[in-house]
């Protein structure tokens, strides 16, 4: 989600928006149109690329107008405008004019440098707008998404919603829209699996993580639902797989922050946070039953059983049950 500086008026003369995440760059200009559109229905909006900021251009736009009418002057990939025009730019942020806010879109990097550090000297209204690279930069989108109109949605449906849709912002985006249209009250995973757990990867590592937190019905019922949309077998059981030798892992780990154990075990960081919390109620002995299970059943989807589905949950039953043996031993 986008972060604001304490000067948080979207008519402020001059808006700075910086990052390199066009769905968040994208609602930086609309909320500065929006704003000025309230104010005037008249605005006039110009939404300009480098090659069409010209030298000179800028001050052709800005100059005073008869009718004194409110502008927005959008300008994105600031960083790759030409020297000169550059130079019209800082020229302008020294004197802005009245009633026209100019916006910048910039990506943030060394290029374009320059400018950059005027418009933020110049007092700039910043949006900061990264890319979301990680898993729980994304996860603390869709919850503020839900929040942004007033819906309730539990913290399983938002980590299943990222699972199953990915990195892609404005994909979460209009599936957070679609959910909040078409469901009343709590949104919770169940929900969101019906709609969006069909997908091959994310619905199997939704049957593992049920299986490895030891919630056999919800494994189960992920598992049937996976089988039933056409999710091969064998990406479950290579799921399975890959969860329970991940709790293997870590519990022989020896402690140490997220970022260190990662680098020692090959996983991200996000990643032990969540085996941390499923590896509760796991004893030794419970990961040697379920690596034999999951053995068990890759062999069964690969031929060496009559019904691969019947291996499976056979497979996710013994899992769940080891996930629980710390408290039964």
């Amino acid at each position: 989600m986008a972060r604001k500086t304490a000067n948080d008026d979207p008519l402020a003369p001059l808006t700075l928006a910086v990052g390199q995440e066009e769905l968040l760059l994208d609602r930086a200009v609309q909320e500065v149109v929006v704003a000025a559109k309230a104010s005037d229905a008249d605005t006039d909006v110009r939404d300009l690329t480098p090659d069409q900021l010209q030298p000179g251009t800028l001050a052709e736009l800005t100059s005073p107008s008869l009718f004194a009418e409110r502008k927005v002057v959008v300008v994105r990939n600031a960083q790759d405008l030409s020297a000169d025009t550059i130079k019209d730019v800082k020229a302008y942020l020294g004197e802005p004019a009245e009633e026209i806010t100019l916006v910048l879109l910039h990506a943030g990097g060394a290029k374009g440098k320059g400018l950059l550090d005027a418009a933020r000297k110049a007092g700039a209204r910043e949006v900061a707008c990264p890319k979301m690279t990680k898993p729980a930069d994304r996860l603390a989108f869709v919850r503020q998404e839900f929040r942004a109109v007033g819906r309730s949605a539990t913290p399983e449906a938002c980590q299943t919603l990222v699972d199953a849709i990915g990195s892609d912002l404005r994909e979460l985006a209009s599936a957070v829209s679609q959910l909040v249209a078409d469901v009343e009250g709590t949104i919770d995973e169940a929900v969101v699996g019906r709609y969006y757990t069909g997908r091959a990867e994310a619905s199997s590592f939704t049957v593992a993580d049920r299986a490895v937190e030891g919630r056999a019905a919800e494994a189960l019922e992920a598992l049937r639902w996976s089988l039933s949309t056409g999710v091969a077998p064998v990406l479950i059981t290579s799921a399975l797989a890959q969860g329970v030798r991940a709790i293997g892992k870590l519990s022989s780990a020896r402690g140490g922050r997220p970022a260190d154990l990662a680098r020692e075990l090959g996983m991200p960081p996000w990643k032990i946070d969540r085996v941390r919390q499923q590896m509760r109620g796991w004893t030794p002995d419970g990961v040697a039953v379920a690596l034999r299970a999951v053995a068990e059943a890759d062999a069964g989807v690969k031929g060496g059983g009559d019904d691969p589905g019947y291996a499976l949950e056979k497979a996710v039953v013994t899992i769940a049950r080891a996930a629980r043996s710390r408290g039964r031993a």
